[in-house]
């Protein structure tokens, strides 16, 4: 514990400076650009991976912000890059970004377009982008999300057999009754908060999906408060080496030991289906295990062999419940806290749905139209050349998509692409839960903890208005997840009590 918050108070004071230096300078797209743009710039790091990177088209690559600070305006200046912009990720790897929805589309749908690392990326089969990448764990671990073609068709049948559509649809009386008690939480707070404000984020946003997540994945209470941590860092690409590695180690060590729990203990619980769907090694044997410390000590460019018979290998099934927990948490926690801060801001869209002429549903889908949960997707390579436009992808390059900056494409939702607009025809037209085979598989579970969340809580309090003006709110560190740090409010009389 004593380790934990001596690292939060390293990212805390971190971040402090970074945002006072920031601020110093004007913040704004003005410092974002000032980075990559010259033609002559010395200290944009070696773009690994990508070895023409700065070759005479186009001048020096764009230098993403790995800690998040301005997602969206970052996203518009990707786009008036043309339909793949050349970038250089946190810790100096090279890829291409892509902003453009019918692009996208066309790429996620491609079959020489893969997810796999270890098959379709040279600099990670060389070496040359390793374990002492913060990043590294977005494309080591083996899971459904980083797989290519018949292994992905395994994986996804193995997850869709346990994941079904009949758990999802049961769960909507769980969710209520979880929204329920946090809104009581929240009163409570309120009443002993100086001032009166709470942290939507932090009472209700984040702890709904988890708890969600954690019944529905049979996670016992000991494993439930260092899970929730580690997810988080996971999401966190700011972080340094040291410290992302320490994340990782930390998360083979407790999934393995939640694993081997659920082995001696099963249940009526997904963690009990996919092991059930596995190998049945036994990760207390220290060979299972070993397999799980790869990311703290460094990934063989091969990485561990899938298992036998069409189940999963041990590496596989931990990857796999990191992949879930992780997708079935953050996105939700960004997407709840993204809509609240929206509604609020504007009040007009949030008497539309009260009036009755949009839904819950309207402002679900707006909401992950303008303000993507996930930012960019990291990361995709070229299986072989693959033209986008004027601009040839060389096979082995990486990719970044940037779902961000697609739900803000103009030609797709009007020049007016930025604003809240929950009757938007378009709203549906996006790409939050991706695309094509790699679509989430989470995404009934995501739509539905939304809508039964938001509208238990805007029924709840219907005073609730915003502690802080719109512009103070911090976000996240991370150029992957989008959302804000935290949403205080104030949350006024509970609707029992208004008049």
């Amino acid at each position: 514990m004593a380790r934990q918050q001596e690292q939060q108070g390293r990212r805390d004071e971190r971040s402090r400076q970074e945002q006072h230096e920031w601020r110093a300078g004007g913040g704004g797209m003005e410092d974002l650009r000032a980075v990559p743009s010259g033609p002559d710039q010395k200290d944009v790091p070696d773009a690994q991976g990508v070895p023409d990177l700065r070759g005479a088209r186009g001048g020096c690559p764009y230098v993403m912000d790995g800690l998040g600070r301005d997602v969206q305006g970052e996203g518009a200046l990707l786009r008036g890059q043309g339909e793949a912009a050349r970038v250089v990720l946190p810790g100096g790897v090279g890829a291409w970004a892509v902003t453009d929805p019918a692009v996208i589309r066309g790429l996620l749908t491609d079959g020489r377009v893969s997810k796999d690392a270890y098959r379709h990326w040279p600099a990670w089969q060389r070496g040359e982008v390793g374990a002492e990448w913060p990043l590294a764990v977005w494309v080591s671990v083996q899971n459904l999300v980083t797989s290519y073609g018949a292994e992905h068709r395994r994986l996804r049948g193995l997850m869709g057999s346990a994941f079904t559509a009949r758990r999802v649809g049961l769960l909507g009386p769980r969710v209520g009754e979880i929204a329920a008690g946090l809104l009581e939480g929240m009163e409570a707070a309120a009443r002993e908060a100086r001032g009166g404000a709470v942290d939507v984020r932090g009472l209700y946003a984040q702890p709904l999906p988890s708890r969600v997540m954690l019944e529905l994945f049979g996670i016992p209470e000991e494993f439930r408060g260092a899970l929730r941590e580690i997810i988080e860092g996971f999401f966190a690409t700011g972080v340094s080496l040291e410290d992302a590695r320490r994340n990782y180690a930390a998360l083979y060590r407790t999934m393995g030991e939640l694993v081997a729990f659920k082995r001696r203990c099963p249940g009526e619980d997904l963690t009990s289906a996919l092991i059930a769907a596995g190998s049945g090694a036994d990760p207390a044997d220290p060979a299972a295990l070993s397999d799980l410390t790869d990311i703290a000590d460094g990934a063989g460019a091969d990485g561990p062999e899938a298992a036998g018979g069409g189940g999963l290998s041990e590496k596989e099934l931990v990857d796999n419940l990191i992949m879930l927990l992780s997708a079935g948490c953050e996105p939700t926690v960004n997407l709840l806290a993204n809509a609240v801060v929206l509604l609020l801001r504007e009040p007009g869209q949030l008497e539309l749905v009260r009036s009755g002429r949009a839904s819950w549903g309207d402002v679900v889908e707006e909401a992950l139209r303008v303000e993507a949960p996930g930012a960019n997707a990291i990361l995709r390579y070229a299986v072989e050349d693959v033209r986008v436009g004027e601009t040839v992808i060389p096979r082995g390059d990486a990719l970044v998509i940037g779902f961000a900056a697609a739900g803000r494409d103009p030609g797709v939702h009007g020049e007016d692409a930025e604003r809240f607009d929950v009757m938007r025809a378009t709203r549906r037209e996006h790409l939050s839960f991706g695309h094509g085979v790699h679509y989430c598989l989470g995404a009934p579970l995501a739509r539905l903890e939304a809508e039964i969340a938001l509208q238990a809580l805007f029924a709840r309090f219907p005073g609730m208005r915003l502690a802080v003006e719109p512009g103070a709110l911090r976000p996240t560190e991370s150029f992957i997840s989008n959302g804000p740090r935290e949403v205080p409010v104030l949350l006024g009389p509970p609707a029992d009590r208004v008049r």
